[in-house]
């Protein structure tokens, strides 16, 4: 095995968290270290050692890890956020960042198939940053777009163009790419001109 690999091929550095909620359609996650989540739009796997779910980050958030027990304000008199961290270290153990991914696909014996799956990732499943690699090799298809685009409304086309400019970027021809899929968003949504219009000034760069 190749240094910094785990069993299932996924890079150690690369896991950000693990799974603690999930569903038919989505997973929310705990991240490992606070306040450092995957971009918005970006792609992620969830491997239980059985299956891997792959998602596209949808919503990001830091908070208490007691219920209902809201931060205080701590930083009167403290020149920067960084000292007050640094002043205050158990800041880090009374707070978490998590984030929802909305589920696009799996992974079937090395093929990506852009659907739903039969069953939601384990929680406490492993989730992984995915590789450009892996970004360009899931960007060959759009069929993801028609999960995505009745993900959230109007935030749903924000995360769309985020996770297109994203994906172009892992793309051999970036141009090519945003081509294709504003033409694959040019049939979705040809009916609602308004927000096509929306959707194709999303994904340029």
């Amino acid at each position: 095995m190749n240094a910094g690999l785990e069993s299932n091929g996924h890079r150690l550095a690369d896991r950000v968290g693990e799974v603690v909620e999930s569903d038919s359609t989505s997973y929310e996650v705990q991240c490992y270290r606070l306040q450092e989540p995957p971009a918005l739009g970006s792609l992620v796997v969830a491997d239980d050692g059985g299956s891997e779910v792959l998602g596209v980050v949808l919503g990001v958030g830091t908070s208490s890890i007691q219920p209902g027990r809201r931060p205080l304000a701590r930083g009167e008199g403290e020149e920067s956020v960084e000292t007050l961290y640094a002043n205050n270290p158990q800041i880090e153990k009374l707070l978490m960042t998590t984030f929802t991914a909305q589920i696009v696909g799996y992974r079937d014996g090395g093929t990506i198939i852009q659907r739903l799956p039969a069953r939601p990732p384990m929680v406490h499943s492993f989730v992984y940053g995915c590789s450009g690699e892996e970004q360009a090799a899931f960007g060959e298809s759009l069929e993801f777009l028609n999960i995505l685009t009745g993900a959230r409304g109007e935030a749903g086309d924000q995360l769309i163009g985020a996770c297109l400019r994203l994906l172009s970027g892992a793309s051999e021809d970036p141009r090519e790419f945003l081509v294709r899929a504003g033409k694959a968003l040019t049939v979705i949504w040809a009916s609602e001109p308004q927000r096509l219009y929306t959707l194709l000034s999303g994904i340029r760069p």
